[in-house]
């Protein structure tokens, strides 16, 4: 571009050749084309961006007529770029319509959907059906120590439940570093049963009616077959109120078995020996293999083990702070794997844990 002052017709010259460019280069221009075609003629040392600087030098009669022209291929110069660009979008997202498109007639691909385990689903259910007698959730710690786990259960320091070989003991701190690991000293442990939370309730509680379900995971040094695991969920169940009779466990639990497991399931109820209960109960379910007549799941026997019940003890409701004199409770302690293998005649509660897709798929 000349740096020398320009007159009226080479401005004019000029300026037509700077539309004429632009008219010719346009149309084919792709978008970097474009932003440099930009650059070279509208930048701030662009071709008629120094053209314009021009007209100071005119006469003035010759400015207005130079000028409207400078504004008039400045507009078309700008108007053919934008245009430029809006049609290569414009084509791009034609392209990306048609290379992407999706054929919205075909059938798509299946989402797979999870499930609840079933051992969560009967404590769901669990829940539902004792909701209905007013029974609420309460939870308590699953590290206890020996006060609540054994001797506020009226468990005496003798009683066989205090082996080693039952109860997973918490060691003394660098007992186990030092090689020789015992008990801590304070009776740290892993909570053997949900029970201590029958304890825990009646002092939260405080004064009856109490109606409170315990769901949660416990510990035994169990060695793991078909019936056993070292680590299972437990449901506890404790009512304490004035004239609780066995009838009324009974048919609590009756009502509760035969919701979860059909109505066709009997139950029974055989004398046991617990320390926290008196009288005490094995209860028990008819086999769903077999309706009770005997089978391999069941042992040849007709009725399978759900767990222990019975009246509370006088010593647990003092304990928990209740007046035995005036109230009385009942109380159960059932596995809900062992449940749950009963509802869906499961023969080895080691399934549930195994995450077998292929049998967790079968629920």
């Amino acid at each position: 571009m000349a740096t020398e002052p320009m007159t009226a017709a080479d401005l004019r010259s000029a300026l037509e050749r700077v539309r004429a460019e632009v008219r010719q280069g346009v149309d084919r221009a792709t978008a970097a084309d474009l932003e440099a075609l930009r650059i070279r003629v509208l930048g701030r040392s662009g071709e008629l961006t120094v053209l314009l600087r021009q007209l100071g030098s005119l006469d003035a009669s010759e400015r207005p007529a130079i000028g409207a022209l400078a504004n008039e291929v400045r507009r078309e110069v700008e108007d053919a770029i934008a245009a430029r660009t809006a049609a290569l979008h414009s084509g791009d997202l034609e392209h990306r319509l048609t290379s992407e498109r999706i054929d919205l007639t075909a059938p798509g691909l299946p989402v797979r959907v999870g499930h609840l385990h079933p051992t969560l689903t009967v404590e769901r259910e669990l829940r539902e059906i004792l909701h209905g007698f007013g029974f609420e959730v309460f939870e308590g710690p699953e590290i206890e120590d020996d006060w609540w786990n054994f001797e506020a259960l009226n468990i005496p320091p003798d009683h066989p439940a205090r082996d080693l070989w039952d109860t997973l003991y918490v060691a003394e701190p660098g007992s186990w570093e030092a090689g020789a690991p015992r008990p801590a000293e304070d009776g740290t442990i892993l909570r053997t049963h949900t029970s201590p939370v029958q304890i825990r309730a009646m002092e939260r509680l405080q004064q009856p009616p109490i109606y409170v379900i315990v769901p949660g995971r416990v510990y035994r040094r169990d060695a793991s077959d078909p019936s056993h695991n070292p680590t299972f969920m437990q449901l506890e169940g404790l009512a304490v109120d004035e004239g609780l009779t066995v009838g009324d466990l009974k048919g609590t639990l009756t009502y509760m078995c035969q919701s979860l497991f059909g109505p066709e399931r009997r139950i029974r109820m055989r004398p046991h020996n617990f320390s926290y209960t008196e009288p005490s109960f094995e209860f028990d379910s008819s086999c769903g293999i077999c309706g009770g007549a005997g089978c391999r799941f069941c042992g040849g026997d007709g009725w399978l083990e759900i767990g222990g019940c019975g009246m509370v003890h006088p010593t647990v409701l003092r304990n928990g702070g209740i007046d035995p004199e005036r109230y009385s409770g009942y109380a159960w302690g059932f596995g809900i794997e062992r449940m749950a293998a009963l509802k869906y005649n499961v023969p080895d509660i080691r399934y549930f844990y195994e995450n077998d897709v292929r049998f967790l798929e079968t629920f």
